[in-house]
């Protein structure tokens, strides 16, 4: 169904553009960068011959794919991805393109340390081949989520090419900044336009998801008291002793590196500061709202315990809520996860559902009121230098949205 030629060669221009975003850059998008590929995006939605593309003050792309159903009422539905890439390693990448996989480790040729082994990565040994796109080594590749800005692209440019198929409204975003959190801080559900959307942003071949974790964040600031350190017996306190103790005492068993499956965590992302002052970041996770209070009031009560140790000292923590499980929302409404299921398999995959350890932007859009399960690229091992992607997967995830276009008109 899909061109994959003209998919795989859309991908690698947009992985090619360096749109990391940045924690601490203060505007939407937090880059300078991400305009790059935004910018290129308005031109391809337009040169297909979009009437109503626009890039809203804040950077996000929206379009509309118009009707081609006679129906009255059916269903507005959003495709999403999102245009940055993660801020922890290195972007800008030499898109390597591995034609007729072979099957045996790929060793990437900037860092030969660097090898996609399948025996240590099972996903890859179904894959001989098959066309795959890695980095060169020392970079991400940027499949998260450029993959489905792709998908979305080649299923827009399907769906134009065949007005026959029959299919509502279609809108479509893509969006800066998912990565650091703020996908969708500056978008308003009147602007999607959507009674119903979907994220391209999950890993496995037939993969819809509809449970992500729930998240909180917290702030550790931690005011010690100064002295010269040579005459500070008896009277310095030193932050930076008082924040290592704390997170000393964190729990190992809570930590990302003890846990998985359904398992929450608290992790420790961030230090400033110095022995007078001290602040420290955390990102708490878990799949059920009890489960995350538990680990809130774990960091409450270690934080308490040193206050208590060192009276002179202040130590505060604030805990801020970041999203929610989707589930909550979704499983007083299944069709939109049943749907996705059902084009899997029209599309003749085995659907497959996992609790996300993680978010998405759906995460946000669905708790505010727009339904927003989470749809397969293809991408594996993202976030590093082993980052990969197969474009059998990537057409077959554009197929999926063109059957769950249709999908949704039929049961309208």
């Amino acid at each position: 169904m899909i061109d994959a030629e003209d998919l795989l060669q859309r991908f690698l221009s947009y992985v090619r553009i360096d749109t990391q975003s940045d924690p601490h850059g203060a505007g939407t998008p937090s880059t300078k960068k991400q305009w790059d590929l935004i910018r290129l995006l308005e031109r391809e939605l337009k040169d297909l011959g979009l009437a109503d593309v626009r890039v809203t003050e804040f950077g996000y792309v929206l379009a509309t794919v118009p009707a081609t159903s006679p129906k009255p009422g059916v269903p507005r539905l959003c495709f999403l991805a999102h245009v940055d890439t993660a801020p922890g390693c290195k972007a800008n990448p030499t898109p390597i393109v591995h034609r007729s996989y072979d099957g045996e480790p790929i060793v990437l040729p900037d860092d030969p340390s660097q090898v996609l082994d399948p025996e240590k990565m099972p996903a890859l040994k179904g894959k001989k081949g098959e066309t795959l796109v890695t980095a060169s080594g020392k970079t991400l590749l940027g499949a998260d989520d450029k993959s489905g800005v792709a998908i979305v692209m080649a299923a827009v440019r399907h769906l134009l090419a065949h007005p026959e198929i029959p299919h509502g409204p279609i809108r479509v975003c893509f969006n800066p900044d998912e990565e650091i959190g703020r996908g969708t801080e500056k978008i308003t559900l009147d602007e999607l336009g959507a009674d119903f959307a979907y994220t391209l942003d999950a890993e496995n071949l037939g993969e819809v998801d509809y449970e992500s974790f729930s998240a909180d964040k917290a702030t550790l600031k931690v005011k010690g008291v100064a002295a010269h350190p040579g005459w500070a017996k008896g009277v310095m306190v030193n932050a930076l002793r008082l924040g290592s103790e704390l997170v000393a005492a964190l729990p190992m068993e809570l930590s990302p590196e003890r846990t998985d499956g359904r398992e929450g965590f608290i992790h420790p992302t961030e230090m400033t500061g110095g022995p007078e002052e001290f602040t420290m970041r955390f990102i708490l996770r878990d799949f059920e709202l009890d489960g995350l209070a538990a680990k809130g009031k774990v960091l409450i009560e270690l934080a308490a315990a040193l206050s208590s140790l060192h009276p002179t000292a202040q130590v505060d923590v604030k805990i801020e809520k970041q999203y929610r499980n989707m589930r909550y929302w979704l499983e007083k409404d299944m069709r939109p996860v049943e749907f996705a299921l059902e084009a899997v398999r029209r599309a003749g995959l085995t659907p497959t559902s996992e609790a996300i350890r993680g978010g998405t932007d759906g995460s946000r859009l669905t708790e505010r009121g727009l339904p927003t399960p989470n749809l397969f690229t293809g991408f594996h091992n993202v976030h590093s230098p082993l980052e990969w992607v197969s474009l059998e997967d990537m057409c077959k995830a554009a197929e999926v949205v063109v059957r769950l276009a249709q999908l949704w008109e039929e049961r309208s």
